[in-house]
């Protein structure tokens, strides 16, 4: 996956397409496993990142 250094969701089983995550500074990186490429890979400010998990977890 490029040089940037990737680390894979801590929720992905051993065979299941993964998540993974490469922080850059304020820059954060999300790709899957099936398109593996920062070219591919959706990009977000630290603080939009932190929103959408907050969402996530409280189902909005």
């Amino acid at each position: 996956m490029s040089q940037h250094i990737w680390r894979k969701s801590s929720r992905c089983q051993e065979g299941d397409a993964c998540v993974y995550i490469s922080v850059n500074g304020e820059t954060i990186l999300l790709a899957d496993s099936a398109t593996p490429d920062p070219s591919s890979a959706i990009s977000a400010g630290r603080d939009a990142f932190t929103n959408l998990i907050r969402m996530l977890r409280i189902g909005e």
